[in-house]
């Protein structure tokens, strides 16, 4: 048995955490809100109210842990850097006191490649953010791959855009139908359901995995192809783009997965089919 602590346990600590219990771990969440501590008790077998910037509640927590999953969320944008670069700094702080703890595993975005103008990237290909809050993902992602040591893994997932139960791709889009949007819809959208962020996070702690890894499902779709289809699964008017207007997504990428997959994981969802049921 390993402990395992969940720092930021939502959407995805909270699928995470019976996964690693059912395997045998120890699992200790932690939340920043105190009406979720009773939720997560019957995930976990200890629940913590903290911030990722307490640096002396985080020592005392992680003092008997060996693996750490970092699953944040920022409850805004504003809130990107405490919750984010926050975290990674205190982190970085206090893991050389902390030899016990062998694996980190954060879970970031593919927002850190920035604009491609839809060309293919892989982890090979240097990061180029184009917001300030790609740039505090950027910022994040280094200083946690720079606590990785001999006896320290750390990998890094960058993930696509997050769909589940819960989080449909329809609930997501149906708000467009029928609006007219700026640009033609030709930009790249990558995207990867709940199931298989859970299976590649137990595939790095079972596997020792570090390094960085691009968590996106195959075949990325055009963001027209994917709002048409929910429109069309779904009985809604159609979007219409207006090609006179520059298109407003800050970054448009190909984003390649096969790194994972030679790793040895198999995506559970290989299509966006899950994503178009309500």
């Amino acid at each position: 048995m390993q402990t395992v602590t969940i720092l930021g346990c939502g959407y995805v600590g909270q699928a995470i955490a019976p996964v690693l219990a059912h395997l045998g771990h120890r699992v200790t969440a932690t939340t920043t809100r105190a009406e979720r501590v009773p939720e997560l008790e019957a995930i976990a077998q200890q629940v913590h109210v903290v911030r990722g910037d307490d640096r002396e509640r985080l020592a005392q927590i992680l003092a008997d842990q060996q693996t750490l999953v970092l699953t944040l969320g920022a409850a805004s944008a504003d809130a990107y850097a405490d919750t984010y670069l926050g975290t990674a700094q205190v982190l970085a702080d206090l893991l050389p006191s902390l030899p016990q703890l062998t694996q980190v595993i954060y879970t970031g975005s593919y927002a850190v490649y920035g604009d491609r103008q839809g060309t293919w990237v892989d982890e090979t290909t240097a990061i180029a953010p184009s917001t300030d809050n790609g740039k505090i993902l950027a910022d994040t992602e280094r200083i946690l791959l720079s606590t990785a040591t001999d006896q320290r893994r750390v990998c890094i997932f960058r993930l696509g855009g997050i769909y589940g139960p819960g989080r449909s791709l329809v609930k997501i889009f149906q708000r467009a139908a029928g609006t007219t949007r700026p640009g033609t819809g030709q930009d790249a959208s990558n995207w990867i359901h709940l199931d298989d962020i859970v299976g590649a996070i137990a595939l790095a702690h079972q596997q020792g995995l570090q390094g960085i890894y691009n968590l996106v499902q195959d075949s990325p779709t055009t963001v027209k192809q994917l709002i048409d289809l929910v429109c069309q699964r779904h009985q809604l008017p159609p979007v219409t783009w207006d090609a006179s207007q520059p298109s407003t997504r800050p970054y448009n990428a190909r984003v390649s997965n096969q790194k994972l997959k030679d790793a040895g994981y198999s995506f559970q969802h290989t299509t966006l089919e899950a994503g178009l049921v309500l």
